[in-house]
């Protein structure tokens, strides 16, 4: 075998792991590791000698010790050849005989190399210490001992993915047909199963036998009879007729056809019981009488309503009866139905326009204003909002904040930002939309992640864009800010009091002077801990009963002014709270703007100055679970 074990030493303190094969002492793998440590402490105090003076190890190659990998051959009675590669402070050992006839040292090189790749997936990273290994020792150990007893590189790839997902046993047990999954075979057991069911099918196909009985093939024979009658003998004139036919005829003969006398209907000739036979075959039909002739008269059908008598149509001369009745009927607008003409022996006048919707945008009722009554009505497309085509394909940004705060310090704070690709509609003819842009103010981030079927980074912030036409916006990238770079817009603090029966609470805001726009339409909501009987609120409020929810709504807040304060107080029972740290009050703040800038700063640009590849739109700022307890 290749290599007999495999070892963890660190460059200072003990070994961390040794896994040997069933048949190789655990006694000479530490033997072997002793050696190699020797040799390691030997070369770094510089006391070492030559091959040739001292015979417990030899190098191989120039100064393998000195290299993050290598081979050194140790022992005296038995020696052994020491492979290791150095990870951050950790040598990774795999140990074997120096004999190279009987094993490859090409594969124990693998072997190590296998080991590597475990024991960094272990510790997420190069980053190799004993600490981060003691944390998953168990994984380590059970992977190492199958990488020792060779593994393939598609078992390998799904150990290391279950290493940090699954347990042991998912490690271990999952891997007997992994590579057949990957490589799209099947096992042999079902590959088995499969042939005995297709031997199975086969033999009973083979050893089926259908028998018709007697009386199908006798009803058979007489169809067929029935359909195909065979003639028993040719007569003496039929004969003839084969005779002639068979003999050669000028293909450039005048046909016999006309000699023939003309007859109406192909060989038809009138019979004289013809009339009797027509007679007899009508017998039993039920022949259809023709209407009268006062079917073929008009009709005249009167309509009637709860004013009077509208008029009559004529079927007969239904378009000239309908435009008596109801004067312009074939008019689009204008004409048709108008009951208010039956009312009296005047015709209302009726009024032009569009029937009151020229008043929508003066928002003016009929008659009160002279010029809204001249002007005659307002036309639709005045009072339709215009909406602007897009020049081109457009980006925004929309960041979501979320703070707590307690009483008045802030406990957590974060920022989620997502970059939208509106591209032109598909039925504009623009099948992709492909350009490059550039991200500014990305100093705060703490991590970001990108669409990478649609975004590739260039590098400094740059980023390209290709992606199909969409009628709906296209998240591209997302990002989060660090906490303490992260601007907090708005600064709450709850305050509460219990005095006796008496809960009093107040609510302190105020906002942060260097944001980019003042805050408008901002909500606070308080969560009671009770339903209040009697309840005293300043400024006013709204309350939700069912919910127990007391809501302010503020017009602004603006960026440099004094701390707006919100109160509320009501009565509790003494007997449902007797201590004040069990009143728990709760107040969430809800609030949006849009505009140019962003919370967190960042910026969208062109890739190259001068460039309208794509259309900056307003950004969107919203809060998510911003609350004070």
């Amino acid at each position: 075998m290749s290599c007999l074990a495999l070892s963890l030493q660190p460059t200072n303190g003990p070994d961390i792991l040794l896994q040997t094969r069933e048949w190789f002492p655990p006694a000479r793998a530490l033997v072997a590791l002793s050696g190699f440590r020797q040799t390691r402490l030997a070369f770094a105090s510089g006391k070492h000698q030559s091959s040739d003076d001292a015979g417990d190890a030899a190098l191989v190659g120039d100064d393998p010790l000195a290299a993050s990998s290598g081979q050194v051959i140790v022992g005296v009675e038995s020696r052994y050849r020491v492979i290791y590669r150095l990870v951050n402070a950790i040598y990774v050992l795999g140990v074997t005989t120096v004999d190279d006839d009987s094993i490859n040292v090409f594969e124990c090189i693998s072997i190590v190399n296998q080991a590597v790749s475990v024991i960094v997936t272990a510790c997420r990273g190069v980053d190799v210490t004993p600490e981060k290994l003691s944390k998953k020792y168990a994984e380590v150990y059970m992977a190492l001992d199958i990488v020792l007893r060779g593994v393939s590189n598609i078992r390998l790839a799904a150990m290391l993915a279950t290493m940090h997902g699954e347990s042991i046993a998912k490690m271990v047990h999952s891997a007997i047909d992994t590579e057949n999954k990957i490589r799209g075979a099947d096992s042999w057991s079902n590959v088995e199963q499969h042939s005995v069911e297709h031997e199975a099918g086969m033999e009973s196909f083979s050893n089926a036998r259908f028998e018709l009985p007697p009386e199908t093939l006798a009803a058979g024979d007489e169809v067929a009879a029935s359909i195909a009658p065979v003639n028993q003998g040719l007569s003496e004139q039929d004969g003839q007729q084969m005779e002639e036919s068979q003999e050669q005829k000028d293909p450039f003969a005048a046909s016999e056809a006309l000699n023939k006398p003309e007859a109406l209907v192909g060989e038809f000739k009138k019979d004289k019981d013809m009339d009797s036979d027509v007679t007899k075959s009508l017998v039993g039909l039920e022949v259809t009488p023709l209407p009268p002739a006062e079917a073929a008269q008009p009709t005249h059908i009167s309509v009637e309503g709860f004013e009077g008598d509208y008029g009559g149509i004529e079927f007969s001369i239904e378009e000239s009866s309908l435009r008596e009745t109801f004067e312009g009927f074939n008019d689009a607008f204008g004409g048709g139905l108008d009951a208010s003409e039956f009312v009296g022996p005047t015709k209302v006048a009726k009024r032009e326009g569009l029937g009151g919707l020229e008043f929508l945008q003066t928002g003016v009722a009929d008659g009160t204003t002279a010029a809204a009554a001249s002007a005659g009505g307002t036309p639709l497309e005045n009072l339709l909002v215009q909406k602007s085509e897009m020049k081109g394909p457009e980006m925004h940004i929309s960041e979501e904040i979320q703070a707590e705060f307690r009483e008045s310090l802030l406990a957590r704070v974060g920022l989620m930002g997502v970059v939208y690709l509106k591209t032109l509609p598909p039925k504009t003819g623009e099948k992709e939309t492909e350009f490059s842009f550039r991200i500014d103010g990305t100093t705060s981030f703490k991590r970001v992640v990108m669409q990478s079927s649609r975004v590739s980074s260039l590098g400094n912030g740059m980023f390209h864009v290709r992606t199909s036409a969409s009628e709906e916006p296209i998240p591209i990238l997302k990002y989060s800010l660090l906490p303490h770079s992260t601007p907090v817009p708005l600064r709450v603090r709850v305050i509460k009091r219990h005095s006796g029966t008496l809960l009093s609470v107040m609510i302190q805001y105020v906002s942060n002077p260097d944001l980019p726009a003042p805050l408008n339409d901002v909500t606070f909501v308080l969560k009671l801990p009770v339903d209040p009987t009697l309840l005293k609120v300043s400024p006013k409020a709204v309350l939700n009963r069912s919910e127990r929810e007391l809501k302010w709504h503020v017009q602004e807040i603006p960026l440099k002014g004094s701390p707006g304060r919100l109160r509320a107080s009501m009565p509790i029972d003494s007997n449902e709270e007797d201590v004040e740290d069990e009143i728990e009050v709760v107040c969430s703040v809800k609030f949006s703007m849009q505009g140019t800038k962003t919370l967190s700063g960042v910026s969208l640009w062109p890739a190259a100055e001068g460039k309208t590849d794509f259309y900056v739109v307003n950004h969107k700022v919203e809060s998510g679970a911003y609350i004070c307890n």
